[in-house]
């Protein structure tokens, strides 16, 4: 079988060539979209400072995109967890590349906003990258620790707060939750070693929320 000249094969490709350069200039326009939303929650009023802020979360939402997708799964080898012995999963696998990005993706973020942003901005921002897990995930604390002390709820915070800088390098919600159950499982630890024991709370906790949902329901 002949090969085709060289310019009616790239004719026959430019069709395809053509496609994914529209497909990646439609995903950099959505992703430049949301960093300008998120800037703009800021309400700034330094038109300079905002651009560079946009320009420092769309170069950072971009980067960890592109990681993400160059290291899918498959490039990580099957295996176990050595610390539980189970197989890792394919979400394992996947958090397991994105966390060999650079640190540099991560520092350059960081070091944008905070030059140009209060701490309390900054963590706006952090908050939009994680859908607001850190306020979610502590009031749920609260429900199922009612008599919380102040010092446990400040390290908890922390911990969240942890796990909430970690998760704005990986790119899906299912990968961002995962970051978070690892310093969730920290709580939870900090819990017990201080006297608590979080099974059981987590039990009444459930046992009362479908009481009460049974006794509506009558």
């Amino acid at each position: 079988m002949k090969c085709l000249p060289f310019t009616i094969a790239l004719f026959l490709m430019l069709p395809m060539f053509c496609l994914a350069q529209t497909d990646s200039a439609k995903a950099n326009a959505e992703i430049e979209k949301k960093a300008a939303e998120w800037t703009a929650g800021l309400k700034l009023t330094d038109v300079e400072k905002q651009k560079r802020v946009t320009a420092a979360v769309g170069t950072h939402l971009k980067t960890v995109r592109d990681w993400n997708n160059e290291h899918p799964a498959s490039t990580v080898p099957a295996g176990i967890n050595p610390a539980t012995g189970n197989k890792l999963s394919e979400l394992d696998r996947q958090i397991i590349a994105n966390s060999a990005m650079p640190a540099s993706v991560h520092k350059d973020l960081m070091d944008a906003l905070n030059k140009d942003l209060t701490p309390e901005q900054v963590e706006f921002i952090l908050d939009q990258y994680t859908i607001g897990k850190v306020a979610f995930t502590l009031k749920g604390y609260k429900a199922i620790v009612p008599d919380l002390k102040p010092e446990e709820e400040s390290k908890i915070l922390e911990y969240l707060k942890q796990a909430r800088e970690q998760a704005i390098d990986y790119k899906s919600m299912k990968q961002i939750s995962a970051i978070f159950e690892i310093y969730k499982t920290k709580c939870e630890q900090y819990l017990n070693n201080n006297g608590r024991n979080w099974r059981q709370l987590f039990k009444t906790y459930v046992d009362k929320a479908k009481a009460e949902k049974s006794a509506k329901n009558k």
